[in-house]
């Protein structure tokens, strides 16, 4: 898929920090043409926001989940357990990536034992690191 395909790319940030938020919509927007973002500021809002989608229309549900791990609440570990004893998106359209500042070699090892999780990416995101996670294809 290029980045100039017609196909809008949907993205739930489930990140407590409004101020990262702000930041990772602008440079989701920036590194894909057509994107649609919702932000939720913990898990248990975002698990909330999934079951609705899930009981109107499973096809809305987002194509990507950007999660942060320490969040009031619900954090990112509960929200996973919630996600996955709900069973919500049974035909696994969503892809999960935990977004983090944390360095701590445990949440990177406990992140990729959940097979839900594509992969542990490191705060603060940039375009680069964006267009790597949604397999931009840079046109030749």
């Amino acid at each position: 898929m290029s980045p100039n395909s017609t196909k809008t790319v949907s993205v739930l940030l489930v990140d407590d920090d409004e101020i990262n938020n702000f930041i990772s919509i602008k440079l989701i927007k920036k590194a894909l043409l057509n994107t649609d973002i919702m932000a939720c500021l913990n898990g248990k809002f975002a698990i909330d926001q999934l079951m609705e989608i899930q009981d109107k229309d499973p096809a809305k549900l987002p194509d990507y989940i950007l999660l942060d791990i320490n969040m009031p609440i619900m954090n990112g570990w509960e929200f996973l357990d919630e996600y996955k004893r709900l069973g919500i998106d049974p035909l696994s359209k969503t892809k999960i990536f935990i977004i983090s500042s944390s360095v701590f070699s445990n949440d990177i090892n406990k992140a990729r034992s959940y097979p839900l999780v594509k992969d542990f990416v490191s705060k603060p995101l940039n375009v680069d690191k964006i267009k790597e996670l949604f397999e931009v294809k840079e046109e030749a």
